[in-house]
């Protein structure tokens, strides 16, 4: 049985660092540039770097090309696979049928994005004709439908384990764009689906929502079920979640490669997987459901009460790095907007930047204290470099 890649989302320099240790693969945008995650990704002009560092760390590197491709993209696109390809990619993750022409023109690897909404071995089949080595299975199929899939086409398959699900058909809605202007098929999504809608009928008559959502779903989990998608022959576990933070990136990919790993040393047992649970619900989710894989969603898959961070573990802003001493290894912060104590638990987080640790001195004028009041400078330990500007949270 094949060990299935883990493969993490990547919003900037500070999340590949997060999960380095964890991920098998990493995918990415170039920020504003053809991703289904506009404003998250690496520039253009670093993606040679990037490659480089995720090589340097054994990690295979995937670039995201898959946003709706109009007459006014083709030449932009075809300028990134072919910097794609100078800086070494391991593959591209595309659907438009141009650009699948163009990875072909210059002998990219290619994998179809979960924008094409595969469902069938027949349409898996006549992308493997096509020339691509993997397909992003559509959410909306059941491990029944992927086992029926995997056992009549040879090309590899990648389906996602965990993040946030779309209310609509793969990602297919129309509804930021018809009222906000901003296109979620274009990477720009506002989400709507996760706002507090209000029924209201031709008379103008509303009915009382209590304060629910819904239409927000919650995201899914599948950390109790990872040898049942190893035994479906999944080939990629792919997390969700290029625009979330590096603490949400670390954690998540850390405990579906300790799942993968304890699977194949046969040392997976009930209370490993409620410990991984216990850490996913620690960082930001909208409570956990299965999605489509044992059934189709129902009303159970919607989070009513809340459509933002459901975990009890919260990041409030502490302040900013001002200056970093690495001689003695000692940041100085300013405290901006709270206090600090000394046994504080806080997380270090910038471009490049990303760590945990806790609190075990605190000084103010080169006088050692207890506890910083919000507004001081302080100086303090750190475990690992940090740079100017980094910003410095407490997790509660």
């Amino acid at each position: 049985m094949k060990r299935p890649e883990i493969m993490s989302p990547i919003r900037d320099f500070a999340s590949l660092d997060a999960c380095k240790t964890h991920a098998d693969a990493v995918y990415f945008g170039i920020s504003d540039n053809l991703s289904m995650r506009a404003h998250s990704g690496i520039k253009m002009s670093d993606m040679s770097k990037f490659v480089k560092k995720c090589h340097s760390y054994g990690i295979k590197a995937y670039l995201t090309i898959n946003s709706s491709i109009y007459n006014n993209d083709l030449a932009k696109a075809e300028k990134l696979i072919k910097k794609a390809k100078q800086s070494k990619i391991d593959a591209i993750i595309i659907w438009d049928l141009s650009l699948i022409e163009i990875a072909k023109k210059y002998r990219v690897t290619f994998f179809i994005s979960t924008q094409a909404n595969i469902c069938n071995y027949k349409t898996a089949l006549f992308y493997q004709k096509l020339g691509a080595k993997r397909i992003v299975l559509a959410r909306e199929m059941s491990l029944k439908q992927i086992k029926e899939l995997r056992k009549k086409v040879k090309i590899e398959i990648e389906t996602f384990v965990h993040g946030a699900m779309c209310l609509a058909i793969s990602g297919r809605c129309i509804l930021s764009s018809y009222l906000y202007g901003t296109s979620a098929n274009c990477g720009a999504c506002s989400q709507p689906c996760r706002k507090e809608w209000i029924l209201q009928d031709p008379e103008g008559n509303k009915i009382v929502n209590k304060g629910q959502y819904f239409m927000s779903a919650k995201d899914l989990c599948m950390i109790k079920y990872v040898k049942d998608l190893i035994k479906a022959g999944i080939d990629s576990f792919k997390i969700e979640g290029r625009r979330r933070d590096p603490r949400y990136i670390e954690v998540t990919s850390r405990c579906y490669k300790e799942a993968v790993n304890a699977y194949f040393d046969k040392k997976i047992t009930s209370d490993k997987v409620k410990k991984w649970q216990a850490e996913l619900d620690t960082v930001y989710n909208r409570g956990y459901s299965t999605g489509f894989y044992f059934s189709k969603p129902d009303k159970s898959g919607i989070s009513y009460e809340k459509a933002d961070n459901a975990s009890q573990v919260k990041k409030t802003l502490v302040g900013y790095v001002t200056n970093y001493y690495a001689n003695i290894s000692v940041s100085e912060i300013d405290l901006k907007h709270h206090s600090l104590k000394i046994g504080d638990r806080i997380l270090v987080e910038g471009k490049t930047s990303f760590f945990e640790q806790k609190i075990s001195s605190l000084e103010n004028n080169h006088q050692k204290i207890a506890k910083a009041k919000k507004g001081e400078l302080v100086a303090l330990r750190v475990n690992r470099r940090v740079r100017k500007n980094d910003k410095v949270f407490i997790l509660k």
